[in-house]
């Protein structure tokens, strides 16, 4: 049996999308923190994004027993291109069919200069099933589409299925591989 733990970085209290923009994790929840670290396995390796949100909540975690991984950039949130740093309302106003198909199908719509949901799946499927190639139990701090597409990705359904899913800052999303297959639970999960 192998596990992936999937753990969303602390909050950055962005209002906009914030897909390859460095913004800085809130870690002042040192009660949550603490409890997450205690909750997740004690001997496992470790791997974030290479973005300061990621790679400062992957290091409140480490521990001696966690052998932290080089960090990964193919772990990276959606890339929302022109897009990023903008609100919702201001992506309409912009692009308002690629927006509606963006949100409709996100599998294929892509926003301008950035990338389809179903392009930062692969990216992040490569990497995660080459992370999980030697096995046991591994710990990836990443973001909320990377989340979303595995969960997507193991279940066998679109995107859009998912995208109403909460995965919160600071959960945690269980991926278990046994002999009959890979199950997601719990899901935004806090210990």
């Amino acid at each position: 049996m192998s596990r992936l733990f999937l753990v969303r970085h602390g909050p950055t209290h962005a209002k906009t999308m914030t897909g390859w923009t460095d913004l800085p994790a809130d870690l002042s929840d040192r009660e949550t923190i603490s409890r997450l670290s205690a909750w997740l396995p004690a001997e496992a390796r470790l791997v974030s994004s290479d973005l300061s949100r990621t790679r400062a909540t992957a290091d409140a975690l480490a521990t001696p027993g966690r052998r932290r991984l080089p960090d990964e950039p193919a772990l990276r949130e959606l890339h929302f291109g022109s897009w990023e740093g903008l609100t919702a309302n201001e992506i309409d106003a912009r692009d308002p069919e690629i927006s509606r198909a963006f949100w409709t199908d996100p599998g294929v719509a892509c926003p301008p200069g950035g990338e389809s949901w179903n392009d930062m799946e692969r990216r992040c499927s490569a990497a995660l099933d080459r992370l999980m190639a030697p096995g046991g139990d591994l710990i990836v701090v990443c973001h909320f589409a990377v989340i979303l597409g595995q969960i997507a990705r193991h279940r066998a359904c679109p995107p859009r299925e998912v995208l109403a899913q909460r995965v919160d800052p600071l959960s945690v999303t269980l991926l278990t591989w046994q002999e009959t297959g890979v199950s997601a639970a719990p899901i935004n999960h806090f210990p």
